[in-house]
């Protein structure tokens, strides 16, 4: 799956999409035959994709948790490289 991430121009959304009243997270989907698993994301520049976490998704809806957590991480990446 991350291959399918770094190489094609266009990755379908169903691996790849953005979540909605987030600070600019996204979501790659991991499916093996027994786990569901979610990295969260978030793109510094057109080329970079910045793995933040990642879970084991139980429930439809991404928890808040893990956003949350994401958004600090990436808060905190955007400030050390801009330090």
């Amino acid at each position: 799956m991350l291959d399918l991430v770094r190489y094609e121009k266009k990755v379908p959304q169903k691996f790849f999409k953005a979540l909605k009243n987030t600070d600019g997270i996204y979501e790659v989907r991991v499916i093996t035959t027994f786990k569901s698993i979610r990295i969260l994301c978030f793109l510094d520049g057109g080329n970079l994709v910045v793995l933040t976490n990642c879970f084991l998704k139980k429930t439809q809806k991404t928890p808040k948790k893990e956003i949350k957590l994401a958004e600090k991480l990436k808060r905190e990446y955007l400030k050390d490289k801009n330090s």
